[in-house]
């Protein structure tokens, strides 16, 4: 029962931490993430504390209500827009950064060419936390936001299905190159369809309930079951999770009450701030000075190796998407390149490492390395950078903005509400009057501040107009493939009207990423 106590009063000793800290970047200009690492490091040079990040911890405990709470809040619309970019970084991108920072590796004599290629695999996983959480500070580009963070869920199953294999090579000593792709795909595929069938099955069901403690219960089983259900199977949890929060986030709130939707959002908000805040003091915790020191020289290498291979990879790619007609713009690349941070899965894959295996401390220092370096230099300075590419905007503004909006469309939804409940029957003419003439009232008084706050500010108008024009245009260009599918449209006319309304909707968006 000691070891019990002691287990539970170091959890509420990391909370107290977690909460002091969260205070604390209110008052100061620091990424909250990054912020944690620092207290975990003092934590660590403190001593005393027997928590410690495990690859069990990590992998089954904290990534799979993470990558379900990001992928449920992302748009399918938003990444449909930008999916061949993010399909590109996230699988050809992982493959080469894997090749490039292994090819460094080996040239400058760090490490022989199977450990090279297991650490390029595991160090390719992006963790996105502390950039996008400054990009919303600072009012960037949602575009931009999109861009990273579907990269980042992608990606992430990418580098773990990479770094078994590269794991099974350097054990057996051979791979055969098409067993590798076969593997790679059955992974893979499998996931994804795991995650996609759960997800399609529990959004139907939501459909048909109406409580919201049975809600947060049933995606909370989605999340951590269709990660165990694929490593089950050997396929891959991560990728299964990503498609499970993906299709539940976007089909299964469509039945859900307006209540019921706040509460499901805010206790998933709550799961992902306890679970980040715990990885990241962990990773502050488990930092091991001596190795640390011991590798000084590879480490300085490995950190070079993923800075050149990124930037080597995001404008590569980036500019072999434009020969699909789909323009990534150059101070997006530059912010993707820098903003490439790594986190708690490329550590939970290094720590996973089995104790024999060739070069595993080096590894694990050079991995520690690599994201200290990425948290502590790269998250701290991403807020200057996005200032001086013009990137950010009044974030008062921009706040005022969306609160607005958002007690506007509130008040839509509760209109829409009581008027289906008035159509079925089941609330009476006197309170249906009495209520929809206050909600008439309000949303008149809202239209009216909305129309006052856009007057007095031009160029949040001008942005907002410019996406409203940029949705209409990809409405235009949804509506073609429909009529080309139908037989409707011939494919000559199909290539000449889709060229027209592609370039118009290029000129939009760079008026929107310039207002």
């Amino acid at each position: 029962m000691e070891t019990f106590f002691e287990l539970e009063f170091e959890i509420v000793q990391v909370l107290a931490v977690v909460l002091l800290v969260a205070l604390a970047v209110r008052r100061i200009r620091l990424p909250y993430t990054v912020a944690l690492v620092g207290a975990g490091l003092v934590l660590a040079v403190r001593g005393g504390m027997h928590l410690e990040l495990t690859p069990g911890l990590v992998l089954g405990l904290f990534v799979p209500p993470l990558i379900f709470e990001a992928a449920f809040h992302l748009q399918l619309k938003d990444l449909k827009a930008d999916l061949k970019p993010i399909v590109a970084m996230a699988v050809p991108g992982v493959l080469l950064s894997t090749g490039i920072i292994a090819a460094v590796l080996v040239i400058a004599g760090v490490l022989p060419l199977p450990a090279a290629l297991i650490f390029g695999a595991l160090i390719s996983a992006t963790d996105p936390v502390a950039v996008v959480a400054t990009f919303r500070s600072v009012g960037a580009p949602k575009r931009l936001m999109t861009l990273v963070e579907g990269e980042s869920l992608f990606n992430d199953g990418t580098a773990v299905v990479i770094f078994h294999i590269m794991l099974a090579l350097a054990l057996e000593g051979t791979l055969n190159p098409l067993e590798g792709v076969i593997d790679f795909l059955r992974v893979s595929v499998g996931g994804l369809v795991i995650g996609g069938v759960l997800g399609y099955a529990v959004a139907r069901l939501i459909e048909h309930i109406d409580d919201y403690l049975i809600e947060v219960t049933l995606t909370t089983i989605l999340a951590y079951g269709s990660f165990i259900l694929a490593e089950h199977y050997h396929f891959s949890g991560v990728l299964a999770v990503v498609v499970a929060g993906l299709v539940n986030g976007n089909i299964g709130p469509r039945g859900m009450t307006p209540s019921t939707k706040m509460v499901l959002f805010t206790v998933w908000e709550y799961i992902a701030f306890l679970a980040n805040s715990f990885i990241f003091i962990l990773l502050g915790i488990s930092v091991e000075w001596e190795e640390l020191l011991r590798y000084l020289g590879p480490s300085l290498i490995a950190v070079a190796a993923v800075l050149g291979g990124r930037f080597l990879v995001v404008y590569l790619l980036g500019g072999a998407v434009r020969l699909f007609r789909h323009n990534v713009p150059a101070p997006f690349l530059l912010v993707m390149s820098w903003g490439g941070l790594r986190g708690a899965i490329s550590v939970a894959l290094a720590l996973s490492l089995p104790a024999g295996i060739a070069n595993r401390p080096q590894l694990l220092a050079m991995t520690f390395a690599v994201v200290l370096f990425t948290i502590l230099v790269q998250a701290i300075s991403i807020s200057g950078l996005l200032s001086r590419l013009g990137l950010t905007q009044d974030a008062k503004q921009t706040t005022e903005y969306e609160r607005i909006q958002g007690q506007l469309l509130a008040i839509r939804s509760a209109i829409s509400y009581i008027d289906r409940l008035y159509r079925d029957g089941a609330l009476i003419p006197t309170a249906y009057t009495t209520v929809k003439a206050e909600l008439t009232a309000r949303e008149e008084h809202v239209s009216g501040q909305i129309d006052e706050l856009l007057d007095s500010q031009p160029d949040l108008r001008d942005q907002i107009v410019s996406l409203a024009r940029t949705e209409a245009l990809r409405a235009e260009r949804t509506a073609l493939d429909d009529l080309s599918r139908e037989g409707i449209l011939g494919e000559e006319a199909l290539i000449e009207l889709q060229a027209e309304i592609d370039e118009a909707i290029y000129d939009s968006v760079s008026q929107e990423q310039h207002a």
